[in-house]
């Protein structure tokens, strides 16, 4: 009896008529962190798949699957193997919905940036979606576009930003001219249109399908006193009304110069 006869079969779904495997993509892996970790990915993105044994015979020759370096090595001529671990969950979804797609080759590699707090992020390879993200740190959207530009392969990219949120855009484009990428600023108020208020990730893909105007110099960022009356509020919300920053340090906040959390716990140490 050959080797593979011995294997598991995978978990099925029954649909009706007859059982049917529901997705062509696979968590397959031992690793019980991974597994769920990655799971709770694709659910984020609202990708179907189906969870098999680690030994698991594949459901459908050319099943898109998951699992540890040393799995997919040992199985690497099964399916389409797609190594993954712990620190590059996101960019191992990325691969496999390039691979869902047909996508083999991007010409355009496309990056939108909604501005705000909280940015929203998308990333599309010749038009089609490949991901969306809302990051908790604007200091983090240069480093999240490097770090998805470093996995795919293309001949151009464009890194597109909306022209909301002055103070914050401002501080973003600074960042990214540091880091070396280019980008344009797109008019916002065509891309917010029919959307519910605060939905950055669309609104990022819908900046990043959009020309703008080539940004080449750094910007100035001169915070108004608004600004710093915001930023005040937000350290009040986030410190559960114990505590408001000084005028001062919302100035070193909104110029980049500390976090609003490294802010609060100096005005508590200096109160």
């Amino acid at each position: 009896m050959h080797e593979k006869n011995n294997r598991k079969s995978g978990t099925l779904v029954n649909l009706g008529k007859r059982p049917q495997y529901v997705s062509r993509l696979a968590v397959r892996t031992i690793d019980f962190k991974l597994a769920y970790r990655l799971m709770n990915e694709l659910k984020k993105r609202k990708l179907r798949f189906v969870l098999l044994e680690h030994d698991a015979v594949l459901p459908e020759r050319d099943m898109i699957w998951f699992g540890s370096e040393v799995e997919t090595a040992k199985f690497r001529n099964e399916g389409k193997a797609i190594a993954v671990s712990i620190e590059n969950i996101s960019e191992a979804v990325d691969k496999a919905v390039r691979l869902l797609r047909g996508i083999t080759q991007v010409n355009r590699l496309y990056f939108g940036i909604d501005p705000g707090p909280r940015p929203g992020i998308a990333w599309l390879a010749d038009g089609a979606v490949l991901g969306v993200a809302q990051l908790e740190h604007i200091e983090h959207v240069s480093g999240h576009i490097s770090a998805i530009a470093s996995t795919l392969e293309f001949k151009h990219m464009v890194v597109r930003i909306g022209d909301g949120a002055p103070l914050i855009r401002d501080r973003i484009i600074n960042d990214c001219l540091t880091h070396s990428i280019e980008l344009e600023q797109v008019n916002e108020s065509k891309t917010s249109r029919g959307l519910l208020r605060h939905n950055h990730v669309v609104s990022a893909i819908r900046i990043a399908l959009l020309a703008g105007k080539r940004v080449i110099e750094f910007r100035t960022v001169q915070p108004t006193e608004g600004d710093l009356r915001e930023i005040q509020r937000q350290s009040r919300k986030l410190s559960n009304g114990r505590n408001t920053i000084s005028t001062v340090l919302a100035y070193e906040v909104a110029t980049g110069k500390c976090s609003l959390e490294q802010a609060i716990n100096e005005n508590y140490s200096s109160s």
